[in-house]
């Protein structure tokens, strides 16, 4: 019987490179997009190491500020401001949808789990235009941890009432099926450019070019 498939946000279902114009009007080089969101990644682990948190949009603008200072540039109030709203509306990638309703046909509850809080995932979705495809969006200021620590994906598990064992995760990033597959769930792993594992990852459970891959795969594999 179909399970749960739970969709990672930023990068996965949502095109961060729409974020490049605005980098390229705001600071001159559409690159820094990258440097700053790996930036964001970084700051949010480490603080969930040390035990301290912070919402999603503030790790974001202390990201965007460090970044900047390593460029010798000021961040204005305004240049934060709207690196944070083009973040609430980016495009989903296109086959977002395709791949979605292929996993509802198949009988998948279809949900997010995002590091971004509640209202800020919310308008993302909305904006994208997903916003009649899901049936759960959860975050992990619930348990006040960023992904990949275990305990954001037990709190699903438990959220959405499922065995760890019956869920899957879709993500673009290594990191998100790493944690994931530690939590005792499946995962398939999207190669977006540039996206890759490493030797010391946890395997993904499937490797897909893209989300409508994704989905085929998945439920490909829990007819087996």
């Amino acid at each position: 019987m179909p399970g749960t498939v739970v969709f990672d946000v930023n990068e996965t279902l949502l095109d961060l490179t729409a974020l490049d114009p605005v980098f390229e009007k705001q600071f001159g080089d559409a690159l820094m997009r990258r440097e700053w969101f790996a930036q964001v990644l970084l700051t949010s682990m480490t603080t969930t190491l040390v035990g301290d948190y912070s919402d999603f949009a503030s790790v974001g603008a202390a990201a965007l500020g460090m970044v900047a200072e390593r460029r010798g540039l000021a961040v204005s109030e305004e240049q934060r401001s709207e690196v944070l709203r083009g973040l609430r509306s980016m495009p989903a990638h296109p086959e977002a949808r395709s791949a979605i309703e292929v996993l509802k046909s198949e009988g998948y509850r279809v949900v997010t789990l995002t590091n971004s809080p509640p209202a800020v995932v919310e308008a993302q979705i909305k904006n994208a235009g997903l916003e009649d495809l899901f049936d759960a969006m959860l975050s992990v200021d619930a348990v006040k941890k960023f992904k990949p620590a275990t305990a954001v994906y037990d709190m699903a598990a438990a959220s959405l009432g499922e065995s760890p064992a019956g869920l899957w995760l879709i993500a673009a990033h290594n990191w998100d099926t790493t944690g994931a597959r530690a939590a005792g769930w499946k995962a398939a792993f999207v190669a977006r450019p540039g996206m890759v594992t490493g030797a010391l990852d946890r395997e993904p459970t499937v490797r897909a070019a893209d989300l409508e891959d994704a989905a085929r795969q998945i439920a490909e594999f829990d007819t087996k």
